[in-house]
């Protein structure tokens, strides 16, 4: 029996392929998907800790602000399938979606399988059937045009391919790397791939000490050690989490994309502000107020009761004021060490939990060299491009999936 050849191949069944795919074939394209794993989407799976935090409760515009200048790539793909989309489309499956207090968006279910069951539910209905634990081995030019793809079984071709493989996040998924050494090879310029939105390790004991200790709204930066305090501009707020490695908690994740990439410090540290609702003045003068009037008491409960006890024991630590000093003895010295401690608490960075903990890549293909209207290379007719292979990270909250959903979205409309 003869089959006719695909026109596109999709290489990844994420985020990203599962769309593009789904919206090619629905196009009347014949799209070839093919994913190495034994099942499509495991990222997905894993999303907002198994629950699937696939989008934020925002406008497109909202979503490309949040990925600060490189947003403005996003603007077609958010066009084209933005966040209401997004749940409008699940909503058609059968899934309901309801926002949390913070803006992330969840299957009313929390449930991941729900969302991949509800996508893989749309593709099979445009007629595309995954290949799954079909990995390529290598993808390149074919002799006689477009492009051909070579697995273990067969050689597949197609005048259009799209990479869709991912990163080197959660490298157990099948995330190894492969289209960045695809993109390259075929002339694209790779910005090095660095884990983001990891958890942090510090080599400070003091800080390893406060393992189980949460705090529900900080404010984070990365800093260099060897600079002096000042009054910092705002960083990533959130909850933070002391773990027995070093900080955790949706801060700190946002925070960590700031380290390792080319503008990072030599020396980094966090820069906590544990009470960023309340300004430094205020703070000191609640201190002072306090020890001229309870002047037995110590250091540690001068210090706002919203700080857990174990933390504040360590900030007195940390600002060089003896436990025992009673409140009365404290200098006004003492007194703004003691502010510093709580406004702009330091941890030294070792480094991160790297790719294995990360929940996404920075880094990536260059977004110039890729068409942000069609997700086609500007340096390879036929080559598209979608997801987080490209130079694209955004924050904690939903905009990571949301990016891959819409430009495998906007990719799938031009392959």
């Amino acid at each position: 029996m003869h089959i006719d050849p695909p026109d596109v191949l999709i290489v990844g069944a994420g985020a990203s392929g599962l769309l593009a795919a789904t919206r090619a074939a629905e196009r009347k394209r014949r799209v070839l998907l093919l994913e190495k794993n034994a099942r499509p989407g495991a990222k997905i799976l894993l999303a907002g800790g198994g629950r699937c935090n696939l989008t934020h409760d925002t406008d497109a515009c909202g979503i490309a602000a949040a990925f600060g200048p490189p947003g403005r790539f996003l603007r077609a793909a958010l066009a084209a399938l933005g966040p209401d989309n997004l749940r409008d489309l699940l909503r058609a499956e059968g899934v309901q979606t309801l926002a949390d207090a913070s803006g992330n968006v969840f299957p009313a279910s929390q449930r991941a399988s729900d969302v991949l069951d509800a996508l893989i539910r749309r593709l099979r209905r445009a007629g595309v059937t995954p290949a799954c634990g079909e990995p390529v081995t290598s993808l390149a030019r074919g002799a006689a045009g477009g492009f051909r793809a070579a697995t273990a079984r067969r050689t597949h071709t197609a005048s259009r391919v799209l990479i869709a493989t991912g990163g080197l996040s959660y490298p157990g998924c099948g995330t190894t790397g492969d289209g960045y050494r695809w993109a390259e090879a075929f002339g694209h310029t790779v910005v090095p791939p660095r884990p983001a939105l990891v958890p942090v390790v510090t080599d400070a004991p003091w800080a390893r000490g406060l393992q189980g200790i949460v705090v529900k709204d900080a404010c984070v930066r990365v800093v260099d050690a060897a600079t002096p305090r000042a009054a910092p501009p705002a960083g990533c707020r959130g909850a933070i989490l002391f773990t027995h490695l070093g900080l955790s908690g949706p801060a700190v994740l946002d925070a960590s994309r700031a380290l390792g990439g080319r503008r990072a410090p030599a020396t980094p540290a966090l820069e906590l502000d544990l009470l960023p609702d309340i300004p430094r003045a205020v703070l000191e003068a609640a201190i002072r107020d306090t020890a001229a009037t309870s002047g037995r008491r110590q250091p540690s409960s001068l210090l706002p009761a919203a700080i857990p006890r174990r933390l504040r024991d360590a900030l007195v630590a940390q600002a060089g004021v003896p436990a025992d000093r009673r409140a009365a003895q404290l200098a006004r010295g003492d007194r703004s060490r003691l502010v510093d401690a709580v406004k702009a608490l330091r941890v030294p960075v070792r480094s991160t939990l790297g790719f294995a903990k990360a929940e996404v890549t920075a880094g990536g293909v260059a977004l110039d060299e890729v068409d942000p209207r069609t997700m086609e290379s500007r340096l390879v007719p036929g080559l598209f491009l979608a997801g987080e292979v490209l130079d694209l990270d955004g924050p904690i909250g939903g905009y990571n999936l949301q990016a891959a959903f819409s430009t495998g979205w906007l990719a799938g409309s031009h392959v």
